[in-house]
């Protein structure tokens, strides 16, 4: 991990109440699999009073460019905008297990993550979970482990296999249940997040939205 990455000093100030009212790391547009035009990302993103959002959607940041000018609009107006960070969920494989990660504050025109931003999962040695970390940082990002609780494999071995190919982090605060208005899952965040402190990880948060509203699911 590189400590002198701005997004560090956000995600170690993480906690349970950051979600979605303050802080959102994973969210989805109509440029991979989500419902909202990225325009209206960036509105309720404004109108929630985010302070540091990313759109991870997967294998594209074909979202930043209008996010961005959709934010700067706002901020012509006046308005406080949220500073947003670049984002993508990458597809990719962890002891054999079937993951994704969510790389989070890189140069997305760096040809280290070319191959991973093409609309699909890829092929060969560059599906495994290493090589997976260091395109992300080698574009200068941090490599976070995506809601590790969702995998067939237990959270807490794949968060040591992660910890050990040097990931940043994983998403600590998440909604196991899709809950209509969303809260992290009781004991499984606390025990993610418990590890990860252990471990000296980064924690991350974020909704997962694929619907039209930041506040779930």
């Amino acid at each position: 991990m590189a400590p002198e990455h701005p997004l560090v000093a956000v995600l170690r100030r993480v906690e349970p109440s950051c979600c979605p009212g303050r802080l959102n790391f994973h969210c989805h547009t109509t440029c991979s699999d989500g419902s909202l035009q990225p325009e209206w990302l960036a509105d309720q993103a404004v109108d929630r009073g985010l302070e540091h959002f990313a759109v991870t959607d997967h294998h594209s940041t074909a979202a930043l460019g209008p996010l961005q000018r959709r934010l700067e609009q706002h901020r012509q107006r006046g308005w406080q905008v949220p500073t947003l960070w670049s984002g993508v969920e990458i597809s990719c494989l962890l002891e054999g297990c079937l993951v994704h990660v969510l790389g989070l504050g890189f140069d997305p025109g760096h040809a280290a993550l070319a191959p991973y931003l093409e609309g699909n999962a890829v092929v060969g040695p560059a599906l495994r979970a290493g090589a997976v970390r260091r395109a992300i940082h080698a574009a200068g990002g941090l490599a976070l482990l995506a809601h590790p609780a969702r995998y067939r494999l237990p959270y807490h071995l794949l968060i040591t296999a992660a910890a050990e190919l040097g990931f940043d982090g994983a998403e600590a605060y998440y909604d196991y249940e899709q809950s209509p208005c969303w809260r992290p899952s009781p004991l499984v965040c606390e025990s993610i997040a418990a590890q990860l402190n252990r471990l000296g990880l980064l924690t991350s948060c974020g909704t997962d939205t694929h619907g039209l509203g930041l506040g779930g699911r």
